[in-house]
């Protein structure tokens, strides 16, 4: 299948991720992703009435969220668009493209945002009223860090997930470290040349705003907070679960940012594009769910679903990315699909550079864009897992339009 779709090449862009309680810790990040939009759209000269539609997705509350896509496009300069605020946890990148994707090929728009942010810093402790409760107090919790550490249909943190796939796989530490060290030395490429590959798509030196948007609180030269491991550094890292196999170097950890595509149909794409002779075309989007607390496994029938739509198959697949929480994650899927682990997530991945959620996989899927720019086109696939033992993934197509 190929949608009528498009994303015009380079109509795309991603702020850096920065660590928990760092440099973006302050800022609303529904504000803030409008703040940058407005920014990045006067770069690409794209004049904001061409939009008449707009998705956006994150997964945790800020205030007033309520009033989510056409607040955020208010505030970014496109007050004429209206549109759906989604969530899926980390599989939430993908859900907005696909759906601004199915909103064009309906013909009920011709050119929307799609657009994602997260902070997980300062996540909000939320409290929940309940008259029936014990001398009428009701329940509360701390949106970020309870539910990363409880699943409430199991009872486990998302940790257990991982740990479960390893067991039952035989993935150790050691194999689980060495992945580390090669996603790492992965990420290196994309900071040569003074971070010419994330220029790309992603505006540096980065001016980050003060809290009211009117002054310049901070400059980043790129993803800020990034652990530099090494061999003798992660063998002494023991497990963080007793007797399991998954260290702190082996995962990610949580990161604020926002990330955005446009997706319009070709002869706007054609418009649009950095380079109008590059199209970039959607093939196939695949969602799945595993057996509760095997989270890793289910972007492998989400990628297989992903494919079947697209009418490809793995062996015409030039570039994989994927969400990786854990390293885990990857060597399952290589192992159960034979791509080459090595080969996976050239320049980055969020095992490298953090885990803000909603902007994650709208990254990803723009770094497999230009990855497959650089090598002269060819058929990508991203796929990553989320919360609930679900995954969503994504098959596109980079071409010469000619």
């Amino acid at each position: 299948m190929q949608y009528q779709a498009e994303i015009p090449y380079g109509a795309y862009w991603s702020t850096p991720f920065a660590r928990w309680q760092g440099s973006f810790s302050h800022l609303h990040s529904i504000q803030f992703a409008a703040h940058v939009a407005k920014a990045e759209l006067a770069a690409r000269a794209i004049d904001a009435s061409v939009f008449d539609y707009g998705a956006l997705g994150f997964s945790v509350p800020q205030k007033h969220a309520f009033y989510g896509l056409p607040w955020l496009a208010a505030l970014a300069g496109i007050p004429q668009i209206g549109g759906p605020t989604l969530m899926q946890a980390c599989a939430t990148g993908v859900r907005v493209l696909f759906t601004a994707a199915q909103e064009v090929q309906a013909g009920l728009a011709s050119c929307a945002l799609a657009i994602t942010c997260d902070r997980t810093s300062n996540g909000p402790h939320l409290y929940y009223p309940d008259p029936k409760g014990p001398g009428g107090t009701g329940s509360h919790e701390d949106w970020v860090v309870e539910n990363f550490g409880c699943d409430p249909q199991g009872g486990h943190a998302m940790l257990q997930t991982a740990e479960n796939v390893a067991a039952r796989h035989g993935i150790g530490t050691a194999e689980q470290h060495e992945l580390v060290l090669r996603r790492e030395s992965q990420y290196r490429q994309a900071l040569a040349d003074g971070s010419a590959f994330l220029k790309r798509f992603m505006t540096l030196p980065f001016q980050v705003p003060d809290a009211k948007f009117r002054k310049i609180a901070a400059t980043l030269e790129g993803d800020e907070g990034l652990t530099h491991s090494t061999p003798a550094g992660l063998a002494g890292l023991k497990p963080v679960n007793a007797g399991g196999t998954v260290t702190y170097g082996g995962q990610t950890h949580p990161a604020d940012g926002n990330a955005a595509l446009i997706v319009t149909h070709p002869n706007k794409a054609r418009e649009l594009a950095r380079d109008p002779n590059i199209a970039i075309r959607l093939l196939g989007f695949g969602q799945a769910r595993v057996e509760l607390a095997y989270m890793p496994e289910a972007t492998v029938p989400a990628a297989a679903r992903a494919l079947q739509q697209a009418g490809k198959s793995l062996s015409q697949v030039d570039a994989v990315k994927t969400h990786n929480p854990f390293a885990v994650n990857d060597i399952y899927f290589s192992r159960q699909t034979g791509f080459d682990l090595a080969a996976m997530n050239n320049f980055g991945c969020s095992l490298v550079w953090g885990h803000p959620q909603a902007p994650m996989g709208t990254r990803s899927i723009i770094e497999l864009i230009e990855e497959l720019a650089l090598r002269g086109g060819g058929i990508g696939l991203f796929s990553g897992c989320a919360a609930g033992d679900s995954a969503m993934a994504v098959v596109l197509e980079v071409v010469d339009r000619h």
